[in-house]
C-alpha cells in the first residue's frame, strides 16, 4: 500500500484548502466582494495563488500516483513533498510580489517533471521487461 504518497496527497490536498481560506481572507481585508476577482492588486494575487494551484493539481495528482504504480511509493512521497515546497515558496514569493514567484514556481515543475520522466521510465521499463 502507498502509505507515504497518500499522505502526501493529503497534504496537498490541505496546502490547496489553505489558499482557498487564503482567497476568503484578502477578499475581508481588501474588500473585493464575490464574485469579482479584480479590483486589488494584493487580492489579485493572493486569487492567483490558488487559481494556479489548482491549474497544478490535475498535472501534479496523476503524475504522483502513476509513479506510484510504476516506480515506488516512497518516491512519489519524497517528490510529491518537493512539489509542496516549492508550492510553498511560490505562495510566499507571489504573496509579497509577481515577480518573487518564480523560484517555487520552477521547484514544483521540476517535481512535475521528474514524476512525468521517472513514470515513463517505469512505464518503459516494464514493458521491455514483460510486466
Amino acid at each position: 500500500m502507498p502509505h507515504y504518497t497518500a499522505l502526501v496527497t493529503l497534504l496537498a490536498v490541505a496546502l490547496y484548502f489553505y489558499t482557498g481560506l487564503m482567497v476568503a481572507k484578502a477578499r475581508a481585508k481588501y474588500g473585493v466582494k464575490a464574485p469579482a476577482t479584480t479590483g486589488n492588486l494584493e487580492f489579485e494575487r493572493v486569487f492567483r495563488v490558488q487559481m494556479n494551484t489548482l491549474e497544478w493539481m490535475p498535472i501534479f495528482l496523476p503524475l504522483l500516483w502513476f509513479f506510484v504504480l510504476y516506480v515506488n511509493d516512497w518516491g512519489a512521497a519524497l517528490l510529491g513533498l518537493v512539489w509542496i515546497v516549492g508550492r510553498i515558496i511560490y505562495i510566499r514569493g507571489y504573496a509579497a510580489a509577481a515577480d518573487k514567484r518564480h523560484r517555487g514556481f520552477a521547484l514544483q515543475a521540476f517535481a512535475c517533471g521528474a514524476l512525468f520522466i521517472g513514470t515513463l521510465a517505469g512505464i518503459f521499463w516494464r514493458l521491455a521487461h514483460g510486466g
